[in-house]
């Protein structure tokens, strides 16, 4: 009864709380039903936060989304396609293989892409999803080859691809093969291009590196999260080698689509009426 009582008390902390602006330190541990949104730093209760698609009911800002949320959320219904071809550790890497059991465990998925056949309507597509919960969705050998696979299907069927892209770049575990990558997807999209195929990109935080200089770069429409980080190097990086400060807003889906990078922005909610739009236009 006791615990019914201080979680009444908690869940009533945090209504008298959501909106209003304040210094104080919020934890998990003091009030474990919140979160704290790292942009205006405003307590939400988890469950709102889930029902809401993780996005700030108060400033918008997007939080993480697993792939089967955002299948579930954007699509009407989908079936996975599975992989049974795995790579290991390709040049033997140290304790890389103690670290992708640890990815596998923390995601639930057996690497960092989820592809799947979908619809909207009487609008059939095929998706790929990359996980940065997956060593930052870092692109690797089996990453590739399944991106790869995703479009050569689509063009067999004559079915378009829609991507969601986020990682940290290419895996460093897997030297040059990793690099290869870049190359080997963006050989698949110029023959699936050249096909008549429609590619839609939707590019989520944060995705950089090897895969915004590859496949995230190449689509016909490319659109954005709100908010997302978007660049090939990390700012820090950059002012080094410059020895300038860059605008706060650098790198972010804002300043992408200021200077003529992206599309769109598109906030998590629309993005399945945004892409229905999209896949009826091209079809």
């Amino acid at each position: 009864m006791n615990m019914l009582v201080k979680r009444k008390a908690v869940v009533q902390k945090a209504k008298d709380l959501r909106y209003k602006e304040t210094d104080v330190k919020y934890t998990t541990v003091e009030y474990p039903d919140l979160f704290v949104c790292k942009s205006c730093k405003k307590p939400i209760e988890k469950e709102e936060l889930k029902s809401n698609h993780n996005l700030c009911p108060a400033c918008g800002a997007h939080f993480y989304i697993s792939p089967y949320d955002r299948l579930d959320l954007c699509f009407d219904q989908y079936e996975r396609i599975e992989f049974s071809q795995h790579v290991d550790n390709p040049i033997n890497f140290p304790g890389y293989a103690d670290k992708k059991q640890l990815a596998k465990e923390r995601s639930g998925l057996d690497e960092a892409i989820v592809i799947a056949k979908a619809k909207i309507k009487d609008l059939e597509t095929y998706v790929f999803v990359m996980d940065k919960e997956f060593m930052m969705a870092s692109m690797g050998i089996e990453v590739g080859e399944r991106i790869c696979r995703c479009f050569e299907m689509a063009q067999e069927e004559g079915l378009p691809v829609v991507g969601f892209c986020a990682s940290g770049g290419a895996r460093m575990q897997e030297g040059i093969y990793s690099l290869m990558q870049m190359a080997n997807t963006s050989f698949a999209i110029k023959d699936f291009s050249d096909a008549g195929g429609f590619f839609l990109a939707v590019l989520t935080n944060p995705t950089t590196g090897g895969v915004l200089a590859s496949f995230a770069s190449l689509a016909d429409m490319t659109i954005a999260e709100p908010f997302a980080t978007i660049g090939f190097t990390g700012r820090r990086v950059i002012e080094q080698t410059i020895k300038e400060k860059l605008a706060d807003d650098f790198q972010t889906s804002e300043f992408q689509l200021a200077h003529g990078f992206l599309d769109e922005i598109v906030s998590r909610q629309d993005l399945h009426d945004y892409i229905e739009k999209a896949l009826a236009y091209h079809r």
